[in-house]
């Protein structure tokens, strides 16, 4: 604070670190509200949560940053909902990380969204992963992305079933979530097809979820 009362801020404007005079600036409180911090590919320890399967992280299969802020969910997910890729398959984490890619630049040049739509992904290599993680609202299901997780396996399943290393691994995370309240022990499971226009996630696969504890069909919600 000099003589004449002026305040000076250190601040950062657009990379470039200044010192600004109050006599120059506005300055009011922030609205409360929720404000996410910036994107940073080091911090991974809200995907890896406590018995849980090892999920590669968004820095490790070399993902983009954000268009913008990501958005938190606003409560615990009562939805879990299945996709497919409905391209090609992969077999290695390689080939795998190169689909995520794929769908993320996809997703973000093709569609114009912010970033890759699902909260996780899967392969047939057996890994899991990040995309939107447990605690951000996704692009993934039309009318549920503010209360469903959606997971994706790599591959078109129209004409058959994801290998039992990607089984394994989608049903693993969907315990993960359990355990660690990222989605509502009453949670209702639907294939993508169940609320949408969409083969969504193949016929195959689709048929097989429907075994699975908590499905429910077309938009029924699932009542223990």
């Amino acid at each position: 604070q000099d003589d004449n009362s002026d305040i000076w801020f250190h601040v950062d404007i657009a990379g470039q670190e200044v010192w600004a005079s109050s006599c120059n600036m506005v300055v009011q409180d922030c609205p409360t509200r929720y404000i996410e911090q910036p994107y940073d590919k080091n911090t991974t320890d809200q995907v890896q949560l406590p018995g849980c399967p090892p999920i590669i992280t968004r820095p490790e299969w070399g993902a983009r940053q954000p268009k913008q802020p990501w958005t938190p969910l606003p409560g615990v997910p009562t939805y879990m909902f299945i996709h497919h890729g409905a391209g090609g398959e992969c077999f290695d984490q390689h080939s795998c990380m190169e689909k995520v890619r794929a769908y993320q630049n996809y997703h973000m040049d093709g569609h114009g969204w912010d970033d890759i739509g699902y909260n996780f992904v899967v392969g047939e290599d057996g890994n899991a992963y990040e995309a939107r993680g447990w605690e951000r609202i996704g692009a993934h299901t039309k009318g549920y992305n503010t209360n469903g997780i959606a997971i994706c396996v790599i591959g078109d399943f129209t004409s058959k079933v994801p290998n039992d290393l990607a089984l394994t691994k989608v049903r693993q995370l969907i315990q993960c979530g359990l355990d660690n309240g990222h989605i509502s022990h009453s949670y209702t499971l639907k294939g993508h097809r169940d609320v949408g226009s969409t083969a969504c996630p193949g016929t195959h696969f689709y048929n097989l979820i429907q075994s699975w504890s908590h499905y429910v069909s077309g938009t029924a919600l699932y009542h223990a």
